[in-house]
């Protein structure tokens, strides 16, 4: 399955790296596992140990690998390029890193939801109140409903119509994404309610309803957060 035909050299080593990340993620290799050593995997993929090495390092410099000497090579981060363009992947306390995250949105986060109150058009409107919709029906059908939100808040930045808050959004997105892996769908409810609250005041044109929504949507995170933190510190 994961065999490779000889190639350029820089090619082949792009596409076994390709081909790695597909394996970390569809067998899957689950976060914090080991993966093959360097043997299995040269066999694995049909290639040499030296282009395996190569693979390994790259996806170490991305922060999905991590190497302990001694020990092994272990999988700490499954978010890609694309998916982690300010490369927080490589910060291994996930909870101290969610924390932070919270604190940059709530930074952020309720001053664009006031500027698209102000500022979002009709046909803009409809979409975040889509976007709303099939985000809780996607939580409530007990379906992944992550990329939804991310659209959701992506929606809310652009209306804002500021071209500066939309080269932000990765940060949004990264928050999301970590908070969602961490709490599990432990906020449904509060959830629901608040995109829906931050939706109705921008659809109103209600900036201080906006702001607000927004506020009290991170605070209900990050009290979940901060709550998971402390029972971890307890076990």
């Amino acid at each position: 399955m994961y065999q490779i035909g000889k190639m350029d050299k820089k090619l082949l080593a792009s596409r076994v790296e390709e081909e790695l990340m597909n394996y970390i993620l569809h067998e899957p290799v689950e976060i914090g596992a080991r993966i093959p050593n360097e043997f299995e995997l040269a066999e694995k993929f049909g290639v040499g140990r030296s282009t395996i090495r190569e693979t390994i390092k790259s996806l170490a410099t991305k922060g999905i690998l991590e190497v302990r000497r001694g020990s092994g090579t272990y999988v700490i981060s499954k978010n890609t390029i694309e998916e982690d363009p300010l490369g927080l992947a490589k910060f291994t306390d996930k909870y101290k890193l969610a924390l932070e995250l919270f604190e940059v949105r709530l930074m952020l986060e309720p001053e664009i939801a006031a500027l698209a109150s102000d500022y979002a058009e009709p046909e803009e409107k409809e979409e975040l109140k889509r976007l709303c919709d099939e985000t809780e029906a996607l939580y409530r059908a007990g379906k992944n409903h992550t990329m939804k939100d991310i659209e959701f808040h992506t929606c809310i930045a652009k209306c804002s119509k500021n071209r500066v808050v939309e080269q932000l959004v990765p940060i949004i997105q990264t928050a999301v994404v970590t908070f969602v892996n961490l709490t599990n769908r432990q906020l449904m409810e509060e959830t629901i309610e608040t995109h829906r609250a931050v939706t109705e005041a921008v659809l109103k044109g209600d900036p201080v309803g906006a702001r607000c929504a927004m506020i009290m949507h991170l605070t209900y995170n990050r009290q979940m957060l901060l709550k998971m933190m402390e029972e971890k510190k307890d076990k």
